[in-house]
């Protein structure tokens, strides 16, 4: 299984008898489905088309899709928004005298956009139907290789995961190490503390109660139980990442549970040691977190 990035770019050149056009297709990440598209008018039944397509192939990801198309023959022209142009006209005369100023020259006033149009001649709509269909296909030739472009940087991002989820091991192993013999070294220590305190004290205290009560301290500092659902998040995380499917959502909630965990450590930690190492958990996480983020 070959993990998806949800950032991916392709752009990809067309021809269909006089029409020349070039698609371009990018994304990045996203928390859902969203797509945008630039045609030129006219080209709605290909924009509604492009849609269903790309929601049949993505499930995630913030995508823009781009058409520039242009036909090479003669049968164009241009016209002229009169409206637009006498209004500029009338504008550009009326401030000039009321500020003293020189007039706009006719080469500004018709370099404003929309005031002079290009016009392609109308075309039968058979000879529409077929360049519509030669675009969704050429369309559908670029969406393959925006995938391929995806499921290569996927790939790539498999590989990281795996090595931070190694790291995070590596990790959660060493503290492994350290708390076995922790408890009996925290009841010691409080035991320590309170047998002085016993001695320095004239009041009479159950030695039963305190013993009791530096038990129930030194298993309070016990990882045993945060180590043990790490491990668990850790055999998680490699299954989802040879599951089939999106797995982007299921890896930040495992990133939000291997947060949690890490930060009850750090909190019990009673030894340098482990605050170090969960400290360094928590660096891991994060980098395994950024790249989560980027997964469909």
């Amino acid at each position: 299984m070959t993990l998806s990035s949800m950032t991916g770019f392709a752009r990809s050149a067309g021809q269909w008898e006089n029409y020349h056009w070039t698609w371009e297709i990018k994304s990045v990440n996203g928390r859902n489905f969203d797509v945008r598209c630039r045609l030129p008018q006219g080209y709605e039944a290909v924009e509604q088309q492009i849609r269903k397509t790309m929601k049949d192939n993505v499930a995630r990801g913030s995508i823009n899709i781009n058409l520039q198309i242009k036909r090479d023959d003669d049968a164009t022209a241009f016209t002229i928004n009169q409206k637009m142009l006498d209004a500029l006209v009338e504008v550009a005369v009326e401030t000039s005298m009321r500020n003293h100023l020189p007039q706009p020259s006719l080469d500004a006033i018709m370099g404003v956009r929309d005031v002079v149009q290009y016009v392609e001649a109308e075309e039968d709509p058979e000879t529409l139907k077929d360049r519509d269909a030669a675009l969704i296909v050429s369309f559908r030739e670029n969406m393959d290789a925006f995938l391929v472009s995806r499921t290569t940087e996927g790939a790539a991002m498999q590989d990281v995961l795996c090595g931070l989820l190694e790291e995070i091991e590596r990790l959660v192993k060493a503290a492994d190490e350290i708390s076995r013999d922790l408890p009996e070294v925290i009841k010691q220590r409080y035991m320590e503390k309170v047998n002085k305190l016993l001695d320095d004290s004239a009041t009479g205290i159950d030695p039963d109660r305190i013993a009791q009560e530096v038990v129930l301290l030194a298993t309070k500092a016990d990882i045993r139980e945060e180590l043990d659902r790490l491990y668990a998040h850790i055999d998680a995380g490699r299954n989802h990442i040879k599951t089939d499917g999106q797995i982007g959502r299921k890896l930040d909630f495992l990133t939000q549970e291997f947060n949690r965990e890490a930060n009850t450590l750090c909190s019990k930690a009673s030894d340098i040691r482990l605050t170090e190492l969960g400290l360094s958990l928590k660096t891991t996480i994060d980098q395994f977190r950024e790249q989560v983020q980027n997964i469909e």
